[in-house]
């Protein structure tokens, strides 16, 4: 009992920090910072000295309203949400009718049953669809692709860089050398002499032909100057004395017209317009607009009419029907549908839970069953079999298999020197020694040849 007890004082001593830690952070230290602190008379004591645990407990007491007067004070912590932002507050849920308590639990017990049988076949689907997938679909992709390149992509690569490449090549140099090359020599040969002649002629033609021009203007001008201007002079007068004797004349017409005009025209139709057409329109005037007051106020009536006959026909029945049929069995559609969806989403949850616990006695059963006999036998039966046979068949046989290897193209390898040799001994007794190379003078300076042991820099030792 004694050492329980002493146990249970070691837990609670080892644990003494976090649970001071969360007594202290309980206390309101911001509101007393600095007062002392005295640890409650209750709190467990761990093992160990109790004159160092008493010198701690103050120590940690007097560091506590430190942290506490560096942190903000309770009422200016925020709680933010994982982006900074502070947590947007929910409205707690509205009470629920008695409709809807009535029709959940046998709504999600309906769903339950029919989702679960749904859910294990998705669930097997999937696993048979991603196994298909590795197994099946994924190599036969790629066999498929490898197949369309080597069927579409590799001729037409070897085409463009063994066929088209080369004959774009040559045909560029065909180009080049049958057309390119004559052109410019062409160019540079008959084109660029002929066209400076040509230029030559057309710089001392143009020099003529300015020459006669400034002969020619000088000519103009003298005439112009002599002739042309006296001339224009005097009819200018003439025209100015014609023009004033017309604009005299011009304005005599003008007001004899003007006042006729005024007194024939101008008059009589303002007379006619005042005291005959004025007051014919005016009453024209009147007689529309009581015309228009008139079907104005038998079009009211007749809208006003249909107006009531329309409402008390549809708008209030189908306002009624609305109100008192539509929006109760909406309501109650609602309620239903929520539930039911909120079933099949709990039932849909529930079922997965089943189908993962199903799908996992099933895994561990086909493990126990079928894989771990066969990992048994691959480890206990068939790998020391194998290395069995490794060590004392396959081994030997290889290293057999290499000396024979080895033993062959070592007398290959002579076999083919002695006809080398003799292939030389062959052309040299029908075609004589190879003539050596006669070494050329290169008249350069040689290069200083590499100190030896046996040669010297010096002039005294030199040879």
């Amino acid at each position: 009992m004694e050492e329980s007890r002493e146990n249970g004082a070691g837990l609670c001593g080892a644990g003494s920090g976090r649970g001071t830690e969360g007594v202290y952070d309980g206390m309101d230290l911001e509101k007393r910072p600095s007062e002392g602190f005295e640890p409650p008379a209750d709190l467990p004591q761990g093992p160990g000295d109790p004159s160092r645990r008493s010198a701690e407990v103050p120590q940690q007491a007097a560091e506590l309203p430190q942290q506490a007067a560096e942190l903000p004070p309770q009422s200016a912590r925020v709680p933010q949400g994982p982006d900074g932002t502070p947590p947007v507050p929910r409205e707690p849920p509205g009470p629920e009718g008695c409709l809807t308590v009535a029709i959940r639990i046998p709504v999600r017990i309906i769903a339950l049953v029919l989702v679960v049988p749904l859910r294990m076949l998705w669930d097997a689907l999937v696993v048979a669809g991603r196994f298909l997938n590795d197994t099946l679909l994924r190599p036969l992709g790629r066999a498929l692709l490898w197949l369309a390149r080597a069927v579409f992509v590799w001729p037409f690569v070897g085409l463009w860089r063994y066929v088209v490449v080369p004959v774009g090549k040559a045909l560029g140099w065909l180009a080049q050398t049958l057309v390119v090359v004559p052109l410019v020599w062409l160019y540079r040969s008959v084109l660029t002499p002929l066209g400076h002649a040509i230029a030559w002629a057309a710089r001392g033609i143009g020099a003529a032909a300015g020459w006669i021009a400034r002969g020619v203007g000088a000519g103009l001008g003298w005439v112009y100057a002599q002739l042309l201007t006296p001339v224009g002079h005097a009819v200018l007068w003439v025209l100015k004395g014609l023009g004033a004797g017309l604009a005299a004349l011009g304005i005599g017409v003008w007001t004899v017209v003007a006042l006729l005009a005024k007194y024939l025209v101008v008059v009589p139709a303002v007379w006619l317009y005042t005291w005959v057409l004025a007051p014919v329109g005016r009453a024209i005037a009147w007689c529309a607009k009581k015309l228009v007051w008139l079907v104005r106020t038998i079009l009211t009536g007749i809208g006003t009419a249909l107006y009531w006959i329309a409402r008390i026909l549809f708008v209030l029945p189908a306002l009624a029907l609305w109100r008192w049929i539509l929006t109760p069995a909406g309501r109650v559609l609602a309620v239903i549908g929520r539930e039911v969806w909120d079933a099949l989403g709990h039932a849909w949850r529930v079922a997965g839970h089943i189908s993962l616990a199903v799908g996992r006695f099933l895994g561990t059963l086909f493990r126990w069953l079928l894989v771990e006999p066969v990992r048994w036998v691959y480890r206990m039966v068939l790998t020391p079999v194998g290395h069995a046979v490794r060590d004392a068949v396959l081994r030997p046989a290889a290293e057999a298999a290499r000396s024979v290897g080895r033993a062959t193209r070592q007398a290959l390898a002579a076999a083919r020197e002695s006809v080398r040799q003799a292939r030389a001994d062959v052309r040299r007794m029908l075609f004589g020694e190879p003539r050596r190379p006669r070494p050329v003078d290169r008249r350069e300076p040689s290069g200083r040849g590499a100190r030896t042991l046996g040669s010297s820099t010096t002039a005294l030792t030199k040879d």
